[in-house]
């Protein structure tokens, strides 16, 4: 199959339909005169649009759910071998791809392509990205990896100019894209269940900027360590960002509103294009948004938009997202589930006014808690109480015997409030019964303790 087969409308079925990606492509072929198929374990609000735009959706995946017309599978990263659908199309000889693959053949039919990869922040800064290529009449084609808004979804079709997406490295899956515009906005330990150590991830990285020709462009974080790795000898220009660094973009003279959202000005090779405000708090969103900022001024859009694009941003959902309130206590939903994104959140919420901070946290996968127990129990140490919910398996197994207890056990020694419950249930009495007028409660992490937030809203309505 060549990139051209995918501006000819065939039939598809898609294992794993429900993934925020992968229905975002589907939505892409269904829109292009496609025929699409796919299955997934439950049923969501992204597998019920694809149903009112023609898909035809399994729940619960069997051999049978392949259409005897289909031409091409295309599985997620979750799928497994021993997936009965991954089977089924092996024996049948069908042409598979994986997501990432379909992808990457999907960018090459844009003018550009650009990726925005990192361990942290990649949604947000392609939501920021989104907004302001949207605000220069770019008619972007968007593949983002949360709900934007301003989009209705986290997927907008455009025209063929460009093609906006995010670049996962879990499985090496970015590997597959085709950007000729790449941002990176951090490299650190993660996905330890795939890759060996941070050395195996940087290679990754490193790989991953090769991809660009000369042609090309690298945004990247100047304060990623030893930074020439992955700059030096790199065929593509190469252009550096920071907050209070020396970088070719800098974010300097950092102020906050008591919402601890963040106004700066921008230092391009020393000279000053501007100051810029924000309406998502965190210096790491300052730091998110000189990235944005850097490539628009490669692509030639002028500050003013850019303003007014980083303005028009406000966040993901599940990214710092306000709930709503109960009982005078004010709710927020954050898609943290990695070390440095809690600190990150939680550093930026204990500027909030507030009286206590709640942290409501849910670990995620196994690999990851054991890997990381003691870096969550100082990042969570921010927080003035932390209940902790029972880990959410994702993909895994419990083959290491780890548990949140394990988690509560730490932070507990560190002289810190902390409590776990096996239920959600029982987390939201004791949020109930435990909360006061003033109070944040923050509910975190990548699986599903936001259901822990609506619970609680719905019986105190």
């Amino acid at each position: 199959m060549s990139e051209s087969d995918c501006n000819n409308p065939a039939v598809y079925h898609f294992i794993g339909i429900g993934g925020i990606s992968m229905s975002g492509i589907a939505k892409l072929l269904l829109n292009g005169g496609f025929k699409v198929s796919g299955s997934d374990n439950t049923k969501s609000a992204l597998t019920e649009e694809l149903e009112e735009a023609g898909a035809t959706v399994f729940y619960g995946q069997k051999a049978s759910n392949i259409p005897a017309d289909c031409e091409i599978v295309v599985y997620s990263a979750a799928i497994r071998t021993d997936n009965p659908e991954y089977a089924e199309a092996v024996r049948r000889g069908l042409p598979m791809f994986s997501r990432a693959e379909l992808l990457g053949m999907i960018m090459k039919n844009y003018q550009n392509a650009a990726a925005v990869a990192g361990t942290h922040g990649k949604t947000t800064t392609t939501g920021m990205l989104s907004e302001i290529f949207m605000a220069a009449g770019l008619d972007p084609t968007i593949s983002i990896g949360g709900i934007l808004p301003s989009i209705g979804g986290n997927f907008r079709i455009g025209g063929n100019r460009m093609f906006l997406t995010e670049a996962c490295e879990y499985t090496n899956s970015f590997l597959e894209l085709c950007p000729d515009m790449e941002v990176i906005l951090n490299i650190e330990a993660d996905h330890l269940d795939f890759f060996k150590d941070i050395d195996d991830i940087r290679a990754s990285f490193r790989e991953f900027t090769r991809r660009l020709d000369s042609d090309g462009v690298l945004i990247i974080n100047a304060e990623i360590e030893d930074l020439g790795y992955f700059t030096e000898g790199a065929s593509c220009k190469c252009i550096t960002y920071g907050v209070d660094v020396p970088a070719d973009y800098q974010a300097v003279n950092i102020e906050y509103n008591d919402s601890a959202v963040p106004s700066f000005n921008v230092l391009r090779k020393g000279k000053d294009i501007g100051r810029f405000s924000l309406n998502v708090p965190g210096v790491h969103n300052a730091g998110n948004a000189v990235a944005a900022i850097a490539l628009s001024e490669h692509l030639g859009i002028d500050m003013e938009t850019v303003r007014a694009g980083l303005k028009a941003f406000a966040g993901t959902e599940r990214r710092f997202q306000k709930k709503g309130e109960f009982n005078g206590v004010i709710l927020v939903d954050d898609y943290a589930h990695h070390p440095t994104e809690i600190r990150a959140s939680l550093t930026a919420a204990a500027a909030v006014p507030h009286r206590k901070l709640m942290c409501i946290f849910q670990p995620h996968t196994y690999s990851r808690t054991a890997a990381f127990l003691d870096n969550f129990a100082d990042a969570l140490s921010l927080a003035d109480e932390i209940v902790l919910a029972e880990i959410y398996a994702a993909r895994e197994t419990n083959t290491i015997g780890i548990s949140s207890a394990d988690l509560c056990d730490k932070l507990t020694a560190m002289g810190k409030k902390a409590v776990f419950f096996p239920t959600f249930e029982e987390i939201e009495d004791y949020v109930l019964k435990n909360t006061a007028p003033g109070d944040l409660v923050f509910t975190m992490g990548a699986g599903n303790v936001n259901r822990i937030g609506e619970d609680i809203l719905e019986k105190v309505k």
